[in-house]
């Protein structure tokens, strides 16, 4: 008869959920990152913005473009506090998101460790009967001889 572990099942189930809340958290931390390249974009075109509105100070403009200029510009800065704020609500996630991820990680831990026992206890037990059914057979041929 072969190892059996009674909570079988439940350190399987465990294992999923703790892999799920992995993937959910490692799908957060990717949004994370996204999100702080596009505010990085943004602040470069912000940048780039500005730099081109002061090149063309003292060219003749038509007030039409300087307009649409500073109207993109106000659209620019508020997509960057969009985002700046969408970071924020992402952390906040992360960190509530590591907290259950964690939890799962020691649920399925404790399993772990109590099926790693259960094996060892079984294999030790294993060994001293086969040693044991070993000895018996030396000391029966031994008795015989």
């Amino acid at each position: 008869m072969g190892f059996q572990f009674s909570l079988e099942t439940v350190l399987r189930v465990r294992g999923i959920v703790e892999e799920r809340e992995e993937r959910m958290l490692q799908q957060i931390t990717f949004e994370i990152s996204q999100t702080k390249e596009r505010l990085a974009q943004i602040d470069a075109e912000i940048t780039g913005l500005d730099a081109a509105r002061r090149a063309d100070v003292l060219k003749p403009s038509i007030g039409h473009n300087i307009h649409a200029s500073y109207g993109e510009l106000k659209a620019l800065k508020q997509s960057r506090e969009d985002q700046r704020a969408k970071v924020e609500k992402l952390e906040q996630l992360r960190k509530r998101q590591v907290a259950v991820y964690e939890a799962a990680h020691r649920n399925r831990e404790m399993l772990t460790d109590m099926h790693d026992e259960k094996r060892n206890a079984y294999e030790s037990d294993m060994a001293r009967r086969e040693q044991k059914t070993i000895d018996d057979n030396f000391i029966a041929r031994r008795g015989h001889c």
